[in-house]
């Protein structure tokens, strides 16, 4: 099945996944799994705690990021609003409650780790994105090493340089990767014209690097794409050297100037990290992931969708 799944992938392909911008081909769409009726299906199997329902404004540059409740709405009702309003949906773990697509993430990625020498894709996630023509996705970064499976609709992504702190302040980055801000960071306009601007075809797989910041917009049609996310020794290393930073720079008032992954000191910052981790642990302070408020209802009566569950003066939408 993997090598129908993955066509075309050369060395270079193979080579260049984690270390810079990769756009590769795929066939899981012709596997049928997201079709509509299928998507139906999943919407009305997923887990509601394990799905959010979003919508947002139309300006890139202000944060205005709203989470809903379904209610009763069934998923053919939910499809179709998708379809004609301005929503996005994203069912998280996909491999855990739905298991044709475990089938097909697990022999994906089981394929490149024997393609490619040294890769290693633990800690295997997959969110499944059903959004609007003309939505988007603000701003930010992913935390584990991110790729985006599209197969329905057209979008754009604009990928912004990685580890550089013009675009992602290390102190940023470290309270990201540390749980106390959210991964929807800073953003100015003028970063655009250093991104590099990506319009994935259904069919085609985007990726970068970890931490790299990037935001999105649909342009048409009914987008669908599988978001897959892992973490490997060099991913799990990154993650603890900002965490330490973190803790040295709030706890300690150390400014730490490095964010180097290979060496000694990386490596004892990562033990470091792991050792808070288990003294929060044992306190019970461990870092929870941000959630959003439920700030509307869907309501398929409503010209925009959904109704206010909360008056418009207690809903703060900046960052």
């Amino acid at each position: 099945m993997t090598s129908n799944l993955l066509p075309g992938w050369t060395k270079n392909d193979y080579s260049a996944l984690e270390d810079g911008v990769l756009i590769a081909r795929h066939r899981i769409a012709e596997t049928g799994l997201f079709a509509d009726d299928n998507l139906v299906r999943i919407l009305d199997q997923h887990p509601p705690e394990d799905m959010s329902i979003n919508t947002m404004g139309e300006d890139k540059a202000r944060f205005e990021w709203l989470e809903g409740e379904r209610g009763n709405t069934s998923g053919k009702d939910l499809l179709e609003l998708v379809k004609t309003r301005r929503f996005w949906i994203n069912c998280r773990k996909m491999l855990k409650h739905h298991p044709e697509v475990k089938r097909i993430v697990d022999s994906i990625y089981d394929e490149l780790e024997v393609k490619i020498p040294g890769f290693r894709a633990e800690g295997r996630t997959a969110n499944l994105l059903i959004s609007s023509p003309g939505a988007q996705v603000y701003y930010h970064v992913d935390v584990p090493v991110n790729m985006l499976w599209h197969m329905r609709g057209r979008k754009r992504v604009w990928i912004y340089p990685h580890f550089d702190s013009r675009f992602l302040a290390n102190d940023i980055a470290e309270q990201v990767c540390a749980g106390a801000y959210t991964e929807d960071v800073p953003y100015d306009p003028s970063f655009d014209a250093y991104a590099l601007v990506v319009d994935p075809e259904p069919g085609q797989m985007v990726t970068w690097p970890q931490l790299t910041p990037h935001r999105v917009e649909n342009l048409e049609d009914l987008n669908v794409s599988l978001s897959t996310e892992h973490v490997n020794p060099r991913a799990v290393r990154r993650t603890g050297v900002f965490r330490a930073n973190y803790f040295l720079r709030n706890q300690l008032n150390w400014e730490p100037r490095s964010t180097a992954i290979a060496g000694l000191v990386p490596m004892a910052k990562q033990k470091f990290a792991r050792v808070i981790d288990l003294v929060k642990e044992r306190r019970g302070k461990r870092n929870k992931a941000y959630t959003y408020v439920k700030t509307f209802r869907i309501d398929l009566a409503a010209p925009q969708g959904f109704v206010r569950i909360l008056p418009n003066d207690v809903i703060d939408t900046t960052r």
